[in-house]
């Protein structure tokens, strides 16, 4: 796998990754966007943005880059990079499918994504990215499954994703909701002629929404490598935002808050990858200071007693306005 090249890596920011749902289109649901992002946003100017991320994270040892079709132009900014860089052969590169773009670079739209885990917008997406990435993908996730899907039961999907496998692409998909440990465990079911489909599972886990916990320390001691997402929950530990446990940890430790909030994740022992969603450069910089935050276990329990009710923390993220 692509990943074991990360798990043996020794620069400490190569457990960091960089996920680009933030940059890679004009509208997004994390907080305080109209600070992140120049007026201009017009796609050269995003372009221009990632482009500055994906040049400050490779120069800090990031080695991890995900991307989505749905996140407007992602692919298409990260392939241009790529093709820039021959010298980032180094860089693991992983995508999804599932959701459609549908906001027409606009930031307010009726519907910004459209969900679908049928077999046709799979060899669609499967096209689409591979135009863009060719043979730089090293990871295809199914984006956003939940317990319900029809990706966790369509046998003939589950053929095909394998066929993908069979090519050198290594299969995976992401999780949301309030029953993430369900669809995890769920997935760790799925097999193809008697081998496990899934090699990577990318989870929401974070201070305030910890219940995937237990289903990813399984995935983990299954094999899957484990990448985590929303690890600051969307802005809502970071910065001025954050609770004051996190802040007064940050003071004490002379970093941000939202070093703090990673530094929770990292902490993890079967966290193989956290994703910094930065939307700047200087927030990328915050972020990887995570990489040598000491959480001892003082400071863990204090995070501890941050957590929501799942139910509650995602009727919240999902009254996020797209900004």
């Amino acid at each position: 796998m692509p990943f074991a090249r990360l798990a043996t890596a020794t620069t400490p920011t190569a457990h960091i990754g960089l996920g680009l749902a933030a940059v890679g289109r004009p509208g997004y649901i994390n907080l305080h966007r109209d600070r992140d992002l120049p007026g201009d946003r017009g796609v050269e100017a995003l372009r221009e943005r990632t482009h500055e991320l994906l040049d400050a994270a490779y120069a800090q040892g990031v080695r991890y880059i995900d991307a989505a079709r749905s996140y407007g132009r992602s692919e298409e900014f990260l392939a241009d990079w790529l093709k820039a860089h021959p010298e980032a052969d180094d860089v693991v590169v992983g995508s999804k499918w599932g959701y459609t773009y549908t906001a027409d670079w606009k930031v307010e739209a009726e519907a910004h994504e459209v969900k679908d885990h049928g077999l046709a917008t799979f060899l669609r997406q499967r096209a689409e990215t591979g135009a863009l990435l060719g043979d730089r993908l090293d990871l295809y996730q199914i984006h956003s499954v939940t317990v319900d899907s029809p990706a966790l039961t369509d046998r003939e999907l589950h053929a095909r994703l394998a066929g993908l496998a069979a090519e050198g692409v290594t299969v995976g998909l992401s999780t949301s909701g309030p029953r993430q440990a369900d669809a995890i465990r769920a997935a760790l079911a799925v097999t193809v002629d008697g081998e496990p489909l899934f090699r990577t599972v990318q989870a929401t886990f974070n201070a305030l929404e910890t219940s995937a916990g237990a289903a990813l320390a399984e995935a983990h001691d299954a094999g899957l490598t484990v990448i985590v997402k929303e690890g600051m929950a969307n802005g809502r530990l970071a910065g001025t935002e954050a609770p004051a446990v996190i802040r007064e940890i940050a003071a004490d430790a002379g970093v941000g808050a939202d070093a703090v909030a990673l530094a929770f994740v990292l902490y993890q022992p079967w966290a193989g990858v956290v994703l910094s969603g930065a939307a700047t450069v200087d927030q990328l910089a915050g972020n990887l200071h995570a990489a040598v935050v000491d959480l001892d276990e003082e400071r863990r329990s204090r995070l501890g007693a941050l957590v929501e009710d799942p139910e509650a923390y995602w009727r919240c993220r999902a009254a996020l306005p797209w900004g």
